[in-house]
């Protein structure tokens, strides 16, 4: 049943839901964590059908932009599977996926684990670090209007899954409480190799930022 035909029918349920969808949230983020996936699924033994699947349907909508409800997005993917007539094993374990793959403030253990949720899990980390996780957060940061910077706001390392939803310190902060601390909770060998250099290029922004910001040459 998790035939070319049922993938090309998921990215055509996926582009049309998320046709209206924040820039860093819509059917291109999920097109590259799909890439990215199928980059490491190849270094992996696992089932790459759940692994596509799982890939395009994690973001089918987002707690961010449901009043932080996680029950929207599992809800949604499994009405899809099933009307695609999709095996109950293979429904569950794209929608565990789905429920454990969010980042959640990274003090939140996963209630689930498989090589596929890891690779799923790594291939999203990987679209919010380097280039295009600068884009993506700065993207969000205006469609939310936060500061881009606060140097009087410091960032929060042990927020709680709930200030973790609700924060809303300046953008520059994202990289501490987020982005900066992906690279070491990579799953896969190939995700680790791939996050190394993105976490590089990502430093390097911040130390250009604060020279520019404080006027320095």
């Amino acid at each position: 049943m998790e035939s070319t035909t049922l993938i090309d029918k998921t990215i055509v349920f996926v582009k049309t839901t998320l046709a209206q969808a924040e820039g860093g949230h819509d059917w291109f983020h999920i097109e590259r964590v799909h890439k990215n996936a199928l980059l490491i699924a190849a270094t992996e033994t696992c089932n790459v059908a759940i692994v596509q699947l799982a890939a395009l349907l994690h973001d089918i909508a987002d707690s961010k932009f449901h009043d932080g409800d996680e029950t929207i997005g599992p809800k949604t993917a499994r009405i899809f599977l099933e009307a695609e007539n999709v095996t109950p094993e293979t429904i569950d374990h794209v929608i565990a996926i789905i429920e454990n793959i969010s980042f959640k403030g990274g003090n939140v253990k996963r209630k689930f684990s498989s090589i596929e949720l890891d690779i799923v899990q790594d291939a999203d980390r990987l679209d919010a670090i380097g280039a295009i996780g600068i884009a993506r957060t700065f993207n969000y940061g205006g469609f939310k209007n936060r500061a881009l910077y606060h140097p009087e706001i410091a960032p929060n390392l042990t927020m709680t899954k709930e200030e973790y939803k609700n924060n809303e310190a300046p953008t520059i902060n994202h990289f501490y409480e987020k982005l900066l601390l992906l690279k070491d909770k990579m799953n896969t060998e190939t995700g680790k190799q791939i996050a190394q250099e993105r976490h590089r290029y990502m430093e390097d922004f911040l130390e250009q930022f604060y020279a520019e910001w404080e006027g320095r040459k």
